[in-house]
């Protein structure tokens, strides 16, 4: 069972890495980001269940927030760069 969720998160993983490569804007390589991220995060958890190893669930916690912090960042620059498409500062 655990061989189908650890196929399942690196296909998922691999969509993100292809739109993180390919997407068009932005707010679709963040997203990608994310997704990649998220898809890590669900492989290493059941790697650790696998192994019955709580050892990785560290860097679980690490990549959780790395992940948030670079999310928020990317908005607020996304935001920011919206409200002032001309590039002429204010």
């Amino acid at each position: 069972m655990t061989v189908i969720a650890l196929c399942g998160f690196i296909f998922a993983g691999l969509c993100g890495v292809y739109r993180l490569l390919v997407g068009p804007t932005l707010a679709d390589r963040v997203i990608a980001l994310d997704v990649t991220l998220i898809s890590l995060m669900g492989a290493i958890t059941i790697d650790a269940a696998r192994r019955d190893d709580p050892t990785n669930l560290i860097m679980l916690v690490v990549l959780a927030i790395v992940g948030f912090t670079a999310t928020v960042a990317a908005s607020r620059f996304l935001e920011h760069e919206g409200a002032n498409p001309s590039g002429a500062s204010q």
